[in-house]
């Protein structure tokens, strides 16, 4: 289960951390050249981006990502299958990260039973409430997959306890309203905002949204359990190349 391996880790590190990449983004090579990377650079868990064409949580740079992976021929099924062949050869957890359209469209059945064949541990699907996605949420419990739901700043604390209810792995906590690779202020509202999360739910909890540097990761000890980086280590491979994210990674930890 991702919830027991988390706390393993979580008890060893003062935070971990979560990488974000789109499958198929700069192509698929580069993908599993990236991710290579990164575990190398010791992340302890990856979120892998089935990309889409409308991803409505993403800001300006993942959004590109998906446009340029779909321009250049990625597929659902040439996504699960890289993320297999990541799942299978490092020792980390891997998730998926897409939109609920992706596996409604390949059958959320057949999807979720591909991911538990593939060795993958979970998935965030940010646009479907747990409220409407029963299928998808009992398909993923009967596999022992993890999903992962989201806070919001905005959301209210018993809307929160719903929330948790229905998810495992961990909480994905959204810094601020908007979309993701935008500037974060951390400040103490976020670090309020997280007593708030911690007061709703149990699991491990995740932040994301705007985290580009040691100092973000750094203001998050104590109070997140997993900080997420994402547009920035795209920005990161797009200005210095794929060889440069392993560094950067690195950097967040020294």
């Amino acid at each position: 289960m991702l919830e027991s391996y988390l706390r393993k880790k979580i008890n060893k590190k003062e935070i971990l951390l979560m990488t974000h990449i789109v499958l198929g983004y700069p192509s698929f090579d580069d993908s599993l050249r990236l991710i290579e990377a990164m575990v190398a650079s010791g992340v302890d868990l990856m979120e892998l981006q089935i990309p889409f064409s409308e991803p409505t949580a993403d800001g300006p740079v993942i959004v590109h990502a998906n446009q340029k992976a779909l321009q250049a021929g990625a597929t659902v099924k040439a996504c699960l299958n890289l993320a297999e062949t990541a799942a299978r050869n490092f020792d980390i957890p891997f998730l998926l990260m897409s939109y609920y359209n992706i596996p409604f469209r390949y059958g959320v059945d057949r999807f979720v039973t591909t991911m538990s064949h593939g060795g993958l541990r979970g998935a965030i699907i940010p646009d479907l409430p747990p409220e409407e996605g029963r299928t998808y949420l009992d398909a993923m419990h009967a596999h022992k997959l993890a999903p992962v739901l989201i806070f919001s700043p905005t959301t209210p604390l018993d809307r929160m306890r719903t929330i948790a209810a229905s998810g495992s792995g961990f909480i994905y906590c959204v810094a601020r309203k908007g979309v993701t690779g935008e500037n974060t202020d951390f400040s103490e509202e976020i670090a309020s905002y997280l007593k708030k999360c911690r007061k709703s739910t149990s699991l491990p909890l995740a932040l994301g949204f705007g985290i580009k540097e040691k100092s973000d990761i750094d203001f998050l000890k104590g109070k997140a359990d997993i900080a997420v980086i994402g547009s920035q280590t795209i920005r990161v491979m797009e200005q210095k190349g794929v060889a440069s994210v392993g560094d950067f990674i690195r950097s967040l930890r020294s």
